[in-house]
């Protein structure tokens, strides 16, 4: 269930500060006029907030926020009263200290990496100031390659919206069209079938599989563990090649409609996914106890790039980062539109919010979506459908878990087409955890506390 309320600016941050008392900051968003809609959760459903801008910050009450009003003021001109300074996010003045924070003090110097990397990367800058070889803090510089994805989603119909927010990230390509599917239902007071929930659930866990093998070998490679580098990145091209096998993509691209099912698997085809799954289950389980009891690999993962529980909790982490830190959060144990029925998530045996612990976190989670859809594909989906009896609703809101964590999607539709759409996804929402965590940090181990949360950069260039 999804509830709008037109809130006074006077009243606004009250109103959030209770609305955060019984749910989880979800998002803000900057639309034209400018006003200003929040996203919290609540028992039930969503809680949408909107308002006129300028309306009174929130970032003091939460610190997740503060990305998402400057998002909003540089897009859109979005006021927000009490955050100084409102520091550009999208824009990229030439000049530093328009969008650093400022350090003072001896001996403190700066180091700027890219936005042009040495490897196969997305365009970010980082900018660090260093006293020795210790990082004092970290200011992130993304948007080189904004998109306008969602303006450019405006004025068409749901259907042939879905492409431009599918396409904004190749590695959550499902967790994003999901989202944006769920959304748009939900404006349409429809929701999805047992058929296509349970085909839906298929496809995101098995976006889950090969990304979750990619980050393990990821932190291998980022510790000069080239062995267990070149298993985990072989046991992603099996994962890989199964969806190009059973979808057509590798990326599982396309197998996502709105208000209906493009994804369904005979019977024949389930068994043998099945078998080819546990197979790759025991392989990967073979290579996660060489990784664990390897003293040379371990050595370099415990205590670096630590996030606590309370900085996870302060910060809005989401996804195994999150968990990895002991927050129990996971979308998963929440999600009435897909097949996760009894679905309890996954904990890490030493949630210590090291790189250790969110290395362990995916590789525990690997296993159980490797065990999650076996039991799926005993019954594999025919396609399904959607089915009407919700309510419509002003705002429709999609709430999906995607390897990186929640992910977000709000659509508002006028006259059957596209008004707004907002992509919130869990790789936007960790990137000022990723600076947290490196703060206190070596500057030499950063590239491994980055690799350690291997957060999307096309997800924030939407």
């Amino acid at each position: 269930m999804i509830s709008v309320e037109t809130i006074l600016p006077d009243e606004w941050r009250r109103t959030c500060e209770l609305a955060l008392e019984e749910g989880r900051f979800l998002g803000l968003y900057a639309v034209e006029g400018p006003g200003v809609r929040a996203l919290f959760s609540a028992p039930g459903g969503v809680r949408v907030l909107q308002c006129a801008s300028p309306a009174p910050t929130i970032v003091d009450l939460a610190p997740a926020a503060g990305w998402d009003e400057r998002e909003g003021h540089d897009l859109h001109g979005a006021a927000f009263a009490g955050h100084e300074p409102l520091r550009p996010l999208l824009a990229h003045p030439s000049e530093l200290e328009t969008w650093t924070v400022p350090v003072r003090g001896e001996d403190s110097y700066q180091v700027a990496v890219g936005p042009i990397h040495a490897g196969v990367i997305e365009s970010g800058h980082f900018r660090f100031h260093v006293v020795g070889e210790r990082i004092l803090h970290v200011d992130l510089r993304l948007f080189y390659k904004h998109r306008g994805l969602e303006r450019a989603a405006e004025g068409h119909t749901s259907a042939r919206a879905l492409p431009y927010v599918g396409r904004a990230c190749a590695a959550c390509a499902v967790a994003n069209s999901v989202a944006y599917a769920q959304a748009c239902e939900a404006a349409l007071g429809l929701r999805a079938d047992a058929e296509l929930a349970r085909a839906r659930t298929i496809l995101l866990e098995l976006e889950r599989v090969y990304n979750h093998l990619h980050d393990v070998g990821a932190i291998c490679a980022g510790v000069g563990f080239a062995a267990g580098s070149m298993l985990f990145a072989s046991l992603k091209e099996r994962a890989q090649r199964l969806n190009l096998r059973i979808t057509g993509h590798r990326f599982l691209f396309g197998q996502v409609a709105v208000a209906t099912g493009a994804f369904g698997l005979h019977a024949v085809e389930a068994d043998r996914l099945r078998e080819e799954l546990a197979d790759l289950r025991d392989a990967a389980a073979r290579g996660w106890r060489e990784l664990r009891f390897n003293d040379s690999v371990q050595d370099r993962l415990y205590g670096i790039g630590s996030l606590s529980h309370a900085e996870a909790q302060r910060l809005g982490t989401v996804g195994p980062a999150a968990r990895a830190s002991g927050v129990r959060s996971d979308v998963r144990t929440e999600s009435p539109e897909l097949a996760y029925a009894g679905f309890a998530a996954a904990a890490s045996h030493e949630p210590a919010g090291d790189i250790a612990a969110r290395i362990e976190m995916r590789a525990v989670e690997l296993d159980v979506s490797l065990e999650l859809l076996d039991d799926l594909l005993a019954r594999p989906p025919a396609g399904g459908g959607t089915i009407g009896g919700a309510v419509p609703a002003e705002i429709g809101v999609g709430r999906v878990e995607s390897p990186r964590g929640e992910t977000v999607c709000a659509v508002e539709l006028r006259g059957g087409a596209v008004a707004r759409v907002h992509l919130r996804t869990g790789s936007y929402a960790n990137w000022p955890s990723v600076a947290q965590a490196a703060a206190g940090q070596l500057l030499p181990d950063f590239p491994l506390v980055n690799k350690s949360f291997e957060l999307c950069y096309a997800c924030a260039d939407r």
